[in-house]
């Protein structure tokens, strides 16, 4: 099964999951954001994302359709090798990583930024580095 290592603050937490959620709130705008993340051989790739308003960069594409009071599209950017959170501890929330019934609360407090990637160990569940 794929896993997601989960890098911060010179640690790492392994995740069975090959399906994620990331969601944050904008710092200047106070709009939740939400994005749904797969595990595919490629590397880290975007199925949807969310966005509760619209504001100072944050204006949902042409193609976003509102669905229960967000609006919702795909993005189109390519499969990541990872993906790098900012830890700067001045947002009014951390950021949010869901997966498998699990949630974490990544960067609430100002220091090295917190990056996600798929595992190239299989020891899920473990804590490391």
């Amino acid at each position: 099964m794929p896993a997601l290592c989960v890098l911060s603050a010179g640690k790492t937490i392994t995740l069975a999951a090959s399906l994620f959620t990331l969601s944050w709130t904008h710092s200047v705008e106070r709009v939740r954001w939400e994005e749904d993340w797969r595990l595919t051989p490629a590397g880290l790739e975007i199925v949807e994302a969310r966005v509760k308003g619209s504001g100072a960069g944050m204006e949902p594409p042409a193609d976003a359709v509102l669905k229960n009071g967000w609006w919702t599209y795909r993005p189109t950017i390519p499969p990541r090798e990872q993906i790098v959170l900012a830890a700067s501890g001045a947002t009014p929330s951390p950021w949010r990583l869901c997966a498998g019934g699990a949630c974490l609360d990544l960067g609430a407090t100002a220091g090295e930024p917190v990056t996600l990637e798929a595992c190239t160990e299989p020891d899920v569940g473990t804590s490391k580095r």
